[in-house]
């Protein structure tokens, strides 16, 4: 397909009549994409839901009763009704021939930021610029710059593979030659021919994943956004997903992709940012934000569930020993003492040795190891990635996963 960006300048979607821009704005046409700008760029964005809770559940964090002037809603029968700070000044850019990543587990505002980004939820506040167009401005412009990947496929089962391509480049006003190379070459990029002719319905979680990748990219954008693309595939279908995302990068094209899969990002990303509970933690490449850590990694039990007392002892005799760079307990996962060490050092040994002394012996476990993103998490919040990720998934009812399914 070439340089994706083309569609910016010498599109090769069929024109459209001008007078299309003032039933939506009586400001005339938009400006043109400033190719020297970055593809996407956000400046503080915050953005905030209302949603009722049984009373008896009190007030989680992240959220707050709601204000009325001076009172406050607290009580409506047996529901308070609170506010959620999905995202909260959130700012970074992503350039052209580059995956921008939104790290963080589960809950913690990367869905909210994609739907900002693609038009689908207004911010409160901030800015959201594509090529240096506003798109809150302008969010037609915004819609024709992307091709948008949602966690679950949005096919339709009795349509086969072909029928949605052509259906979406219909939509996406190609004219037929275009329309007709297009088809043919995504078919061969994701290696779709011997399914593109059989009904949806048939397909696997995989070859769906694929063909959603497809029609978002028929039009050709500049820009794809993708929410949680690994979710539900296995490591073959993620791998080969992973290189139809690099080809797509090398060619041009801007993907921002949330995940809270830390070996996709560490892999597939040239930058990311880390969030928590829909604030920004962290912001670089992968290899800067493990770099910042300062030293390896180092994890030790006293025994599979270390009592606070025991592990603050731990930390004491090393601290004053100077064995460690900087020390965290990780209560989540028992109470074990995580530990920032200098690096390429073989600290091992010298510290069991030093706990031996102090007579702490027979360590139920250590591990040293290169530090890893999901080091970066704990050391920004002091909470285990995995475990807040697991906490998060299970906070979330059926009933809260159906409605936001339905947003």
């Amino acid at each position: 397909m070439g340089d994706v960006r083309r569609g910016l300048g010498g599109s090769p979607r069929r024109s459209r009549p001008s007078m299309l821009w003032n039933l939506f704005s009586s400001e005339g046409p938009p400006p043109a994409p400033d190719m020297s700008a970055p593809a996407v760029r956000l400046e503080k964005v915050s953005k905030q839901y209302s949603k009722k809770v049984v009373a008896s559940e009190g007030v989680s964090s992240g959220e707050r009763p709601e204000e009325n002037g001076s009172r406050s809603k607290r009580k409506t029968a047996a529901q308070t009704k609170v506010t959620v700070a999905a995202v909260q000044d959130l700012s970074f850019f992503a350039n052209p021939g580059e995956i921008f990543a939104v790290l963080g587990p589960n809950a913690c505002g990367k869905t909210t930021t994609l739907r900002c980004l693609t038009t689908l939820t207004v911010p409160d506040r901030g800015s959201i610029e594509m090529y240096g167009i506003d798109i809150l401005r302008w969010p037609l412009v915004a819609r024709q710059m992307l091709g948008y990947v949602a966690q679950d496929a949005g096919v339709d089962k009795v349509l086969t593979g072909r029928e949605h391509l052509d259906l979406f480049a219909d939509l996406a006003h190609l004219d037929k030659a275009t329309k007709r190379r297009n088809i043919a070459e995504l078919i061969d990029l994701l290696d779709l021919g011997n399914f593109i002719d059989n009904l949806t319905g048939t397909y696997s979680g995989g070859i769906k994943k694929r063909l959603d990748i497809a029609l978002a990219l028929i039009g050709q954008p500049a820009i794809l956004v993708l929410d949680e693309p690994s979710v539900a595939l296995d490591l073959e279908s993620r791998q080969g997903m992973w290189d139809i995302l690099r080809s797509y990068r090398d060619k041009g094209g801007c993907i921002i992709l949330t995940s809270h899969f830390l070996e996709e990002v560490d892999a597939l990303a040239d930058r990311l940012v880390i969030m928590d509970k829909g604030r920004q933690i962290a912001l670089g490449t992968p290899s800067q934000l493990k770099e910042q850590l300062g030293g390896d990694r180092a994890t030790i039990r006293a025994s599979e569930f270390t009592d606070r007392a025991m592990a603050e002892k731990i930390v004491a005799i090393l601290k004053a020993k100077g064995l460690f760079i900087d020390a965290i307990i990780n209560e989540a996962q028992g109470n074990a003492v995580e530990l920032v060490i200098p690096r390429d050092q073989n600290m091992g040994p010298k510290i069991i040795a030093e706990l031996q002394n102090e007579g702490i012996s027979n360590l139920f476990g250590f591990a040293q190891s290169r530090p890893s993103l999901g080091d970066v998490y704990l050391s920004a919040t002091g909470k285990s990635f995995s475990d807040e990720d697991s906490k998060n998934k299970e906070s979330r009812t059926v009933d809260a996963l159906r409605k936001e399914a339905m947003r």
